[in-house]
């Protein structure tokens, strides 16, 4: 990877303000920022538009990729349903506002078995795909952030058979550490359908015995081959961006400049440039 692809998930750091937490990703080195996007709205919120919010985001030298706010519904009632695709239409929508093109989604789950429930989300996927194709904005499938969809193998399943070509996969170490995904699936033909990258490391513990998130440590830090991974997904064709994203307490309780420092030095081992 190079520097110009590093992005910071605004999830890994506190800060007071919108404000305050782009100011910290610059001066940290970051050129990219993905958000949690109730950041932004809380911004919106005050009176402004996603254009003030995309100045804003320019102002200080950064880039928006993208951002993650809810799951894809597709075995809720059919007024839920309705209410969460119109949601996830409008995150992507607001994402292609203020610059960025990747929207992270999980999904539900059916509540009994059922003949085919990849078919039914792959079904949901495409719907929801085709109302937003004129956003260039994709829908990124993060595997483990759902009942059913628990590897890279079932998440590549279901963007494969949504058949919408902006619908794809989110690659995340931590998941891939805590399922049973497994590096040979990190096929040539499944690297096609990764459109977003995460970057952790996590720390010495079996994966069925960890936590996805709390057990995340900086690349580096922690045990899992990164360098061998994300050479694979880059061998395999991916141009994207690598965000950074840790659910840290001690990284919430520093300063978010400090924090993202942190981050940012992290991240430059695995940078060959």
């Amino acid at each position: 990877m190079k520097r110009e692809q590093l992005a910071i998930n605004s999830v890994s750091t506190g800060g007071a303000s919108l404000e305050e937490r782009l100011a910290a990703y610059a001066a940290a080195g970051f050129p990219n920022v993905e958000f949690m996007l109730g950041h932004v709205k809380e911004w919106l919120a005050q009176g402004r538009s996603p254009a003030d919010a995309r100045r804003l985001i320019e102002s200080h030298g950064l880039r928006c990729i993208g951002g993650f706010e809810t799951g894809l519904e597709a075995f809720s009632p059919p007024e839920q349903r309705t209410r969460n695709h119109r949601q996830v239409q409008d995150n992507a929508r607001l994402i292609a506002e203020i610059g960025g093109n990747a929207l992270v989604v999980g999904t539900d789950g059916p509540s009994g078995p059922m003949d085919d429930p990849l078919g039914e989300l792959a079904q949901a996927f495409a719907d929801v795909a085709g109302q937003i194709a004129d956003t260039g904005v994709s829908l990124c499938i993060e595997f483990n952030w759902s009942p059913i969809v628990k590897s890279l193998r079932t998440a590549a399943e279901v963007a494969r058979r949504s058949g919408a070509a902006n619908v794809g996969v989110l690659f995340d170490p931590a998941h891939y550490h805590c399922t049973p995904s497994k590096m040979e699936q990190l096929t040539p033909e499944t690297v096609a359908l990764i459109k977003h990258v995460h970057v952790d490391d996590m720390r010495d513990k079996p994966g069925e015995l960890s936590n996805c998130n709390s057990d995340r440590e900086l690349p580096g830090d922690g045990v899992l081959p990164l360098r061998e991974l994300f050479g694979r997904i880059e061998a395999g064709g991916y141009r994207g961006f690598f965000s950074i994203e840790m659910f840290s307490d001690a990284l919430w309780a520093l300063p978010p400049e400090e924090a993202a420092r942190r981050m940012y030095r992290s991240l430059l081992p695995l940078c060959e440039d």
